[in-house]
């Protein structure tokens, strides 16, 4: 199954998916993490995939609380 995704998840705004993609690089370029070029995870060390997705949930977390308090304080 190299190259192919099986990842079955359904984004619920599809048009962010080139920026969670994008996000996935910059996360792992900052944590030091080599995303598999050719697009299998499956030889990349689980606390590498847990810290990558860790890290990725706090960003996006850290997103909608500004905008959420944006939202609340004007």
């Amino acid at each position: 199954m190299a190259g192919q995704s099986r990842n079955s998840n359904q984004l619920v705004v599809p048009q962010a998916s080139a920026a969670l993609e994008q996000m996935k690089f910059e996360v792992a370029q900052e944590l030091g993490i080599q995303i598999p070029q050719d697009g299998y995870y499956g030889n990349m060390a689980t606390r590498d995939a847990g810290a990558l997705g860790g890290y990725i949930t706090r960003k996006l977390v850290q997103i909608a609380e500004q905008q959420l308090a944006g939202r609340f304080t004007r």
